[in-house]
């Protein structure tokens, strides 16, 4: 592993107070089967899902039978160059970026994460939530096995290559898919070459299957699909593994029947617009959402707008719904590194001037309607409607595109304690004044739902976050280990 720049770049790096302030998803992953430029593809592929993940970054390539990996701390971009990537030439390759909400943020835990076990290697990408990791773990360290790190996606390798004696890798990858519980989408590499892609029984993450001139590809949203020019085929099924290999791509389909509960917050917030999850469009739905939130909260008001990037299609649906022009009141520098500031509170309030500077002309004297994806720690909408009081506003409204999240998610969010979120402390009452607002209003989880475009939308979506009907049940002991990680 090549890490000593990427950690000279992670002392320099940069974070601002609002990267913690917005809900994290844990990370994304991408896979390419036996392409001459596999690595450099991994690596524009996960450019595309650096959203999903800007802690850290790996790529894994099949090399002479063995399984080379890079990796380090930061944003894609910083991580590689075109000597690191030359350093790993293989057929194929898995990469990985990742935000920690199991396990430590340090490099030990950057993935992939590799093992070697009786003469074969085996790499892993991430992404979601084992919910009996900490069972299957103590499981393992009495019969022997030594870990590496506090991730849970080790102990899905520890438990792979134990199920892998006596049997072949299909029957090793069945046997363990029947022992995890939690929301996952795995990418595993072997040493051979063969992508392996992984769903949960509950298709709570998302995974799908690209192909480019022939060379079959897995990723976290279609947006990195279209990125290195690759067609979409499908959307893996709940509780699919699928193998390629050279033999082309084939299925194995899980025996257990679980209802679908695909997570909603993936469209309200995580996925980007431009991906397509499960035949219906990021940006659409935020769109609709907009116009479901306008007819359950009309408010008289000079515009709407959003803070960019939170919120914006949802507020040209609302604005569309409601016939209140659609403005954008701040406008977002796009050359803002990622700087770690001192935590005084003057730099705070820096850290938010230097990314979004106001016009000033659209706000003084005016009745404005922020549009906000989601309130979790209530932190940034705070500073936002205390900027805009400051620039001269007359009154200022928030409309949010979804419910109030009132509950932990476990299954590969950062929010695992009730306490983190504002909405499970304080009444929309007692919001208002608090967040310094004239009015407060949330979506509807049946608005949602209705605007959503789908058939049977309760029988589809994981809203836990929001109603506390969990998909996968979890042990009491569940939620102390997520912070103890």
């Amino acid at each position: 592993m090549y890490c000593r720049k990427a950690i000279e770049k992670l002392k320099n790096s940069e974070v601002t107070l609002e990267d913690f302030a917005k809900p994290h998803d844990e990370c994304g992953v991408f896979g390419i089967y036996r392409h001459p430029e596999a690595a450099t593809l991994a690596y524009f592929g996960l450019y595309a899902l650096q959203h999903r993940g800007q802690e850290s970054t790996g790529i894994s390539v099949a090399k002479d039978n063995n399984i080379e990996t890079y990796k380090g701390m930061g944003l894609v971009p910083d991580v590689y160059d075109m000597e690191s990537l030359k350093q790993l030439e293989g057929g194929s390759a898995i990469g990985h970026v990742r935000y920690s909400t199991t396990g430590s943020s340090n490099l030990t835990n950057a993935q992939p994460f590799v093992v070697h076990h009786r003469g074969r290697s085996y790499a892993v990408a991430h992404n979601g939530n084992l919910v009996n990791a900490h069972i299957l773990k103590k499981d393992l360290e009495k019969k022997g096995s030594i870990f590496q790190t506090t991730m849970d996606s080790e102990v899905f390798l520890h438990l792979f290559v134990k199920n892998f004696k006596g049997g072949g890798l299909e029957d090793a990858l069945k046997k363990t898919v029947a022992e995890i519980k939690g929301a996952y989408s795995f990418i595993v590499l072997t040493n051979r070459g063969e992508v392996i892609g992984i769903k949960d029984p509950n298709g709570i993450r998302p995974l799908c299957l690209g192909k480019l001139n022939g060379h079959y590809i897995l990723a976290s949203e279609t947006c990195a699909l279209d990125l290195v020019q690759a067609e979409f085929v499908r959307e893996l099924d709940p509780g699919e593994i699928v193998i390629i290999d050279e033999d082309g791509v084939r299925s194995i389909k899980s025996e257990e029947k679980k209802t679908e509960s695909l997570c909603i917050f993936e469209y309200i917030y995580f996925a980007r617009p431009d991906s397509t999850i499960s035949g219906m469009n990021v940006y659409q739905m935020r769109k609709a959402h907009g116009r479901q939130l306008a007819k359950e909260s009309h408010v008289d008001a000079d515009l709407v707008m959003p803070f960019p990037d939170s919120g914006n299609y949802a507020a040209i649906g609302y604005s569309a719904e409601s016939g209140i022009p659609f403005e954008f009141g701040m406008i977002r520098n796009h050359y803002v590194g990622r700087t770690f500031i001192q935590p005084t509170q003057s730099m705070r309030d820096f850290s938010v001037r230097v990314k979004l500077n106001p016009v000033k002309e659209l706000i003084r004297n005016k009745e404005i309607i922020i549009i906000e994806d989601s309130i979790i720690r209530g932190t940034t909408a705070k500073t936002r409607v205390k900027a805009l009081r400051e620039l001269g506003a007359k009154k200022v409204h928030m409309r949010i595109s979804c419910p109030p999240h009132k509950f932990p998610c476990y299954y590969g969010i950062d929010f695992s304690t009730k306490g983190e979120l504002i909405a499970a402390k304080k009444t929309i009452e007692e919001l208002t004044p608090y967040l310094g607002l004239d009015t407060l209003h949330y979506l509807s989880i049946e608005g949602m739902l209705e605007s959503s475009g789908v058939e049977f939308p309760e029988q589809k979506f994981c809203k836990a976050c929001f109603d506390g009907n969990y998909s996968v049940p979890f042990d009491k002991d569940f939620s102390k280990k997520i912070l103890e990680a």
